[in-house]
């Protein structure tokens, strides 16, 4: 079973930054599709960005386009969300995830970092 583990979040103020990270477990890691997604309170989780299994193709969500950065490190299983001018708006539980369509689709999703964007 792929184990998927986020880490890197916590408090920051109103314009500063983070960085995500997400480790994924095995040895088909660069097969993989990884998604970052997020999921503030009362809200449905969203997509807030992509990258293929090379790290060749990209996808950023409008709300993020410009601020955030997705990228992947494929030797050490590990994709990465840079998060700079963060807003209040950006607290969420992010959660990575990793999407295959081989032998089967499948998804493996990890527990989820708390970002929280506060003065």
């Amino acid at each position: 079973q792929v184990q998927v583990v986020e880490s890197g979040g916590g408090l920051v103020q109103p314009g500063g930054s983070l960085r995500l990270s997400c480790t994924a477990s095995g040895s088909l890691f660069s097969m993989y599709v990884m998604g970052w997604y997020r999921q503030a309170p009362g809200k449905q989780r969203e997509l807030v960005a992509s990258i293929d299994n090379r790290g060749t193709a990209t996808y950023m969500a409008d709300s993020v386009k410009g601020r955030f950065t997705i990228s992947r490190h494929n030797a050490e299983n590990r994709v990465y969300l840079e998060m700079n001018s963060l807003k209040p708006e950006d607290t969420a539980v992010y959660y990575c995830k990793g999407a295959t369509m081989h032998p089967t689709k499948t998804d493996y999703w990890g527990q989820g970092t708390q970002v929280t964007v506060s003065s």
